[in-house]
């Protein structure tokens, strides 16, 4: 499909449900055998727990590859440790590739010229080499994009939206302090989230799928429904990354605001939620990937059941 947006419609459909895992790694919840085995192969080192992130990954992905089609690996948890981890986050992507997966890339990259060129390049797009040729490098589906700097830090990357590409624009974000600007008001009475609707509409209006969907999509949190509400209305052609759930205190009923009527244009994203649900009293005793594939099968019956 050289649309994105019928690409991640037809993946939700395949699986049964709008569920995306986030692989959020915090190695200091690893389970103990886990950390114990690869500090004995490389010490109490950086290579150590990147070896251990993109084991517990790999894990992840093969308890839930048959009932999720839509991951989100989140970047700040790999850079942190450097180009190994930064190896690790591409390792991680190409797994998910070879599964058969939607990938979107959670790096909320926001520049302008040439520096959002080539972040659009080496995240959804191709790098040149000397030659000339072109290689691609994270090589994500989707990537999420911060929208403040207006069209200049959008358009390198929504050039890729027609080449089988998409992004994701941050639009009414989950955290608790998003209101301090997201919820102000212009002159025009608009509140800052619905003018960015506004031009994540504009930008959107020429890659429409099949689906009926774009592939210049939003982010919009589900801790916040009546806004949500508001935004799903003003975007009814716009698909909907919805973090948030879990965690983050959100359930099925939440997210329900974020769907057209039908149960369409949405994926929800679950991230501590899943990866360490053996923290969870009622699964404690399980293996940590069997705790992880009973949490998304739960996430999966409660959102579905939210939306008949």
């Amino acid at each position: 499909m050289n649309n994105v947006a019928d690409l991640i419609v037809a993946k939700i459909a395949e699986f049964g449900a709008p569920v995306c895992i986030g692989l959020d790694p915090f190695p200091e919840l690893f389970p103990d055998e886990l950390k114990a085995s690869v500090v004995s192969r490389y010490g109490d080192t950086v290579q150590a727990v990147v070896e251990a992130i993109y084991e517990f990954n790999v894990g992840i992905i093969s308890a839930t590859a048959d009932i999720c089609g839509v991951y989100k690996p989140q970047i700040a948890f790999y850079e942190q440790y450097g180009a190994p981890g930064y190896e690790v986050y591409q390792r991680t992507i190409r797994a998910l590739h070879d599964a058969g997966k939607v990938v979107i890339d959670d790096s909320k990259r926001g520049d302008i010229g040439s520096t959002a060129t080539a972040y659009a390049a080496g995240h959804i797009g191709k790098a040149t080499l000397f030659s000339g040729s072109m290689v691609s490098c994270l090589d994500a589906d989707f990537v999420t994009v911060n929208g403040y700097l207006g069209s200049d830090g959008i358009k390198p990357f929504s050039d890729f939206a027609n080449q089988g590409k998409g992004i994701f624009v941050l639009a009414k974000t989950s955290n608790p302090s998003s209101g301090e600007l997201q919820d102000l008001k212009l002159e025009n009475g608009r509140s800052v989230f619905l003018q960015m609707a506004e031009l994540i509409r504009s930008w959107g209006e020429g890659s429409i799928g099949d689906s009926g969907y774009s592939s210049i999509g939003a982010v919009v949190g589900t801790t916040w429904p009546e806004e949500a509400a508001i935004l799903r209305k003003a975007l009814p052609g716009c698909f909907f990354l919805v973090p948030g759930y879990g965690a983050q205190g959100a359930k099925g009923t939440d997210v329900r605001a974020c769907f057209n009527p039908g149960g369409q244009g949405a994926v929800v994203n679950s991230s501590r939620g899943i990866l360490y649900a053996l923290r969870r009293p009622a699964l404690q005793g399980m293996h940590w990937k069997d705790a992880a594939r009973e949490a998304t099968l739960e996430m999966r019956k409660d959102i579905n059941s939210a939306l008949k």
